[in-house]
C-alpha cells in the first residue's frame, strides 16, 4: 500500500501577489484548503510562516478560528517554517535560531500548537541548518529528495519511499521526511486540468506495492488553485471546473482506493524501522552544497545574486544585523523585522509597488541604523581612498621587475602583475611551503588543450548575454605607499569599458587586504565575478585538499575536494548563468589541505557576495579556484536603477594558517 501524505505551504508574502490581493488569496485559496479538509477528513498538512499567519489572521480572523480548530482537533496537522520565509544557507546562523524561534512564538500565540515537523524554507537546504532545528525542539524535517539524490548516486532509489536521518558534519542527525518536487508538479498539473484523474491515479498507481512506502503527493504552494496573480504572460487559466473542485474529487477517489491510505505528514516517521529506512544522509555535497527544490534553473544564487537587485538588500539586510548583534538592547521586534525584511519573495518576482515600499522601508531602516549605532563595515577602513605616505626609493619592502611588482612585509610577499591590471602572480606566506599558495598559473600550466590559458587571481570578469566580456586585466601604474599603521598599499585605477575599476592591496606582516572598487555609472544584467583566488597545485597535497565556509549554521560545513568535480559558476542555460553557490554566512571561506589553509575573509556589510568553487582534475595535476558573485543571470533578474548608484565596493582579506 501506498501511504499518502500532503502539505499545503502557505504564503502571503508571495512574490507576485499585490498587498491588495491577500483577502482574495484568503479567499480563494485559504478558506478552500480548510473546507477540504473539514468535508472529507483527510490528515492534510498546512505550512505558514508566523508572517503570513498573523497577516490572514489581521485579513480574516474567522478563517484562522476555522484553522485552530481543525489543528487542535487532530484534523490538520501545521508544519513550522519560522517567522518568515528566509533562506536558511544565505543567512548568518544568529537569524536562522531567531527565525524559528520567532515563528513559534506566533504558532503557539495563534494555534495554540508546537508544530512537530518543520518544512525548509524554499527547501533550501544546509548541513549547518540540521542544529537549528534541533535547537527548536522540531522532531523531523521535510525536505526535497531529487536534487540531493542527483548529487548522491550512490543512495538506493528506494530510500525515497522512507523517512530518514539527515546527518551534520558534527555528529547531529534529525529525522527526515522526504518531499519530491515531481511529485508535487503531478498533482499541479492534475489540478490545472493537465492531466486526467485516470492519468494522475495510474501515476501513483505505479509506485504502489506490496509492502507499506510513504510518498508526497504534495509539497507546495497553495496559492495556485483557483487564483493568478496576473504577473506573467504565461500565466496558464483558471480550470473551468474549479481547481480546488478538482482536487476535492481528487482526494474522495483516494480514499476509496484500496491502494492508498492517507496519512498526516508525521505520520511517515512510523516507516523509520523499515529496512531501507533510517539511513544516516548528507544531503550536502561539494558540488552542491545547498540543494533547492526543483529543476536546475534553481539554485541559492537565485535569491543571492539575481531578482531586482539582490546583492543590495542583501547587504542592506547585512549592515542591520551587524549593527543589531551590537545592540544590548535589540528587542524581538527587530529581529521580526529583520527576519521578514530577509523574506525570500523580495528577491524573485516581487512586483513594481513592493519592490518600491520595500527599498523605500529598507532603506530607512539602514539609515537609522548606521545613525543610531554608529556602524560601520567590518573590516578596518572605510570604502573611500586613504591617503598614503610616499615611499622613498629603496625601501626594502618594495621592488619592481618589468610588469611584476613585489610587496614584502613580515610574513607575506604579494607579487602584482602591472600588465595585467594588479592580478595576484604570487601570494606567498612564510613558513607555509616552497610554494606560492595561490597566484597565477601561466598558459601552458597544463598539458591539455581545454585548460590551454591563463588562470589568474584577484581579477573581475563582467559577462552579459549579446555583449563581449569585460574584464580588468588590463595595464595600470599604480601608486604604492604606507598607510598610517606601517603597512605596504598599492592602488591603481583599470580602465574598463564600463568604467574604472580600482583596485587596492594592503600587505601586514601577516595578510593581505584587497579592496575592489567598482566606479561604473551601470552595472549591467550579466554575471560579476571578482576576488579570484586559484590554487597553486604543488603547494596543497591533493588527496586532503577542502573547502570549508558557514552555509547558515553556528560551526563549518567542510567539504572534501578529492575525486569530485566541482563547477558552481558553470551556467545552467543561457537563462541561468550559476550553479551552485557557497554562502560563507559568517564571513570566511577557507581552502586548503591538511597542513595548510588559506582563510579569505568576506565583508558581506559591504557587498553580501556568495563564493563559487571550481574542483576539476587536470591530468596529473588539478584546478581549484574560488571567485566571488557579486551578480549572475535568471528569470528573476531585472535591471538596477542605473542613475545615482554608488559605487560596489567588495573587500577581502587573505592569510595562511596551519590547517
Amino acid at each position: 500500500m501506498l501511504q499518502l501524505f500532503s502539505i499545503f505551504h502557505l504564503n502571503l508574502a508571495y512574490s507576485s501577489i499585490e498587498e491588495a490581493q491577500r483577502p482574495d488569496v484568503v479567499h480563494r485559496c485559504y478558506w478552500p484548503l480548510v473546507r477540504l479538509i473539514e468535508r472529507t477528513g483527510a490528515p492534510i498538512g498546512i505550512e505558514a510562516s508566523g508572517f503570513t499567519l498573523e497577516t490572514a489572521a489581521a485579513i480574516d480572523p474567522a478563517w484562522l478560528r476555522a484553522l485552530r480548530d481543525l489543528v487542535s482537533a487532530g484534523r490538520c496537522e501545521f508544519v513550522a517554517s519560522g517567522y518568515a520565509q528566509i533562506i536558511g544557507p544565505l543567512v548568518p546562523a544568529a537569524v536562522n535560531a531567531a527565525n524559528l524561534r520567532l515563528g513559534h512564538e506566533v504558532y503557539q500565540r495563534l494555534l495554540g500548537v508546537r508544530p512537530r515537523l518543520a518544512f525548509v524554507n524554499e527547501q533550501a537546504y544546509s548541513a549547518g541548518l540540521i542544529q537549528h532545528y534541533l535547537d527548536a525542539r522540531s522532531d523531523a524535517i521535510v525536505m526535497e529528495w531529487d536534487n540531493p539524490a542527483r548529487a548522491h548516486a550512490e543512495w538506493n532509489p528506494g530510500c525515497r519511499y522512507f523517512p530518514q536521518m539527515a546527518a551534520g558534519q558534527h555528529g547531529e542527525t534529525i529525522p527526515l521526511i522526504w518531499n519530491t518536487a515531481i511529485a508535487f508538479q503531478q498533482f499541479q498539473r492534475y489540478a490545472h486540468d493537465e492531466a486526467s484523474l485516470d492519468e494522475y491515479l495510474s501515476y501513483l498507481g505505479d509506485k504502489a506495492v506490496a509492502t507499506p512506502r510513504v510518498l508526497a503527493m504534495y509539497g507546495n504552494d497553495a496559492e495556485i488553485f483557483d487564483f493568478r496573480p496576473g504577473r506573467y504572460h504565461t500565466e496558464a487559466p483558471v480550470a473551468a471546473a474549479g481547481e480546488w473542485n478538482r482536487i476535492n474529487t481528487l482526494f474522495d477517489a483516494l480514499q476509496a482506493d484500496p491502494r492508498f491510505a492517507l496519512i498526516p505528514p508525521s505520520g511517515a516517521l512510523a516507516l523509520m524501522d523499515q529496512p531501507d529506512a533510517g539511513q544516516r544522509l548528507h544531503l550536502e555535497s561539494a558540488s552542491d552544497p545547498a540543494p533547492v527544490k526543483k529543476q536546475r534553473k534553481y539554485n541559492i544564487t537565485r535569491w543571492a545574486v539575481t531578482g531586482r537587485d539582490s546583492l543590495a538588500i542583501n547587504t542592506a539586510c547585512w549592515r542591520r544585523y551587524a549593527a543589531l548583534t551590537k545592540d544590548p538592547g535589540a528587542t524581538d521586534a527587530a529581529w521580526r523585522e529583520l527576519c521578514e525584511l530577509w523574506s525570500s519573495d523580495y528577491r524573485t518576482h516581487i512586483t513594481d509597488a513592493r519592490w518600491a515600499a520595500y527599498r523605500k522601508r529598507l532603506d530607512g531602516v539602514a539609515r537609522a541604523a548606521v545613525v543610531a549605532r554608529g556602524f560601520q563595515p567590518s573590516v578596518a577602513g572605510s570604502p573611500e581612498r586613504l591617503a598614503l605616505q610616499s615611499i622613498a626609493s629603496g625601501d626594502p619592502g618594495v621592488t619592481r621587475d618589468g610588469a611584476f611588482l613585489t610587496l614584502k612585509h613580515g610574513a607575506v610577499t604579494l607579487v602584482l602583475n602591472c600588465r595585467r591590471g594588479l592580478a595576484i602572480h604570487a601570494l606567498s606566506f612564510e613558513g607555509r611551503g616552497d610554494h606560492p599558495l595561490c597566484g597565477t598559473l601561466p598558459h601552458g600550466f597544463y598539458d591539455d588543450i581545454h585548460w590551454g590559458a591563463d588562470f589568474y587571481s584577484g581579477m573581475t570578469v563582467m559577462e552579459s548575454p549579446g555583449r563581449p566580456k569585460i574584464t580588468d586585466l588590463n595595464r595600470v601604474e599604480p601608486v604604492v605607499g604606507r598607510d598610517d599603521q606601517g603597512a605596504l598599499v598599492v592602488e591603481g585605477a583599470i580602465a574598463t569599458d564600463l568604467g574604472p575599476v580600482v583596485k587596492r592591496a594592503r600587505v601586514t606582516p601577516s595578510a593581505v587586504d584587497l579592496e575592489y572598487r567598482l566606479e561604473w555609472p551601470e552595472r549591467p544584467v550579466g554575471s560579476l565575478r571578482l576576488g579570484d583566488v586559484t590554487l597553486h597545485p604543488s603547494a596543497f597535497d591533493r588527496s586532503t585538499l577542502f573547502y570549508r565556509s558557514h552555509n547558515g549554521g553556528a560551526r563549518p560545513e567542510t567539504f572534501p575536494l578529492d575525486g569530485t568535480r566541482v563547477s558552481h559558476g558553470d551556467a545552467v542555460s543561457f537563462l541561468v548563468s550559476a550553479s551552485h553557490a557557497v554562502g560563507i554566512t559568517e564571513g570566511v571561506v577557507e581552502l586548503g589541505d591538511r597542513a595548510t589553509t588559506l582563510r579569505i575573509e568576506v565583508d558581506k556589510t559591504l557587498a553580501a557576495v556568495v563564493g563559487m568553487v571550481t574542483y576539476q582534475p587536470v591530468g596529473d595535476r588539478y584546478f581549484c579556484r574560488i571567485s566571488f558573485s557579486a551578480g549572475e543571470v535568471d528569470d528573476t533578474r531585472k535591471p538596477a536603477a542605473a542613475t545615482g548608484a554608488e559605487p560596489l565596493v567588495c573587500r577581502f582579506r587573505i592569510t595562511a594558517q596551519r590547517a
